[in-house]
């Protein structure tokens, strides 16, 4: 298990790096399908390890003077009180409830991205 977790993490890790995400698209599938755990474990070890990740991947941007402080501290305030609202309310959401969700969003996102591809080549 210990070996499949760091696996998961390495993936997590070179992954989010390479595209700027925090971790949680990649990470929360990885924990529920390679490791089986459920969906609420998952979403808060997704949580605590994006602290690290994140702080590594600003940092190599900061030293490329690729961050937007002043534009991410206002977004920052909203996303944290998003945050504490939505965790405090995630405990009474079934589990294959959030896993729907989730993947919902994943797909839905995704499939955003696709489109917005093939219209921005055009």
């Amino acid at each position: 298990m210990i070996l499949t977790l760091i696996s998961i993490g390495l993936i997590t890790g070179f992954i989010s790096g390479l595209l700027g995400v925090g971790g949680g698209v990649i990470l929360v599938p990885l924990l529920t399908l390679a490791a089986g755990l459920e969906q609420h474990l998952a979403q808060g070890i997704s949580m605590l390890v994006i602290i690290p990740t994140s702080l590594a991947g600003l940092w190599q941007l900061h030293k490329k003077k690729l961050v937007d402080y002043h534009s991410a501290m206002f977004f920052a305030g909203g996303a944290i009180i998003g945050a504490m609202i939505s965790s405090g309310l995630v405990q009474y959401v079934d589990g294959q409830d959030l896993k729907k969700v989730f993947s919902i969003f994943v797909i839905f996102t995704g499939l955003k991205m696709i489109i917005g591809y093939f219209k921005n080549k055009k």
